[in-house]
């Protein structure tokens, strides 16, 4: 007996939020930001301000394509994290 149920589809992923972790904290500071996008945790003070950076460039990049986080691809997530980060190089 063949099954004539229309197939159920799988949903897309969608990247809600994103975390970022720096471990190198050695000054016992606590340092934590959040973004619309983002929640930054830990870290000493150059790598914080450094992923603080790339969120900013993050959002920019979001804005450019006119679009909210969970409105675009994982893929798309991962490109424009990896060409924020990428232009925060030092």
């Amino acid at each position: 007996m063949a099954n004539n149920s229309p197939r159920k589809r799988k949903p897309k992923s969608r990247v809600q939020g994103i975390l970022g972790v720096g471990l190198d904290n050695q000054d016992g500071e606590k340092r934590i930001t959040r973004s619309e996008e983002m929640v930054l945790i830990g870290g000493s003070k150059e790598t914080h301000e450094r992923m603080q950076e790339t969120a900013i460039r993050f959002s920019e990049g979001l804005e450019k394509v006119g679009k909210k986080l969970p409105e675009i691809s994982v893929k798309q997530a991962i490109d424009l994290l990896r060409a924020a980060h990428e232009q925060t190089g030092r």
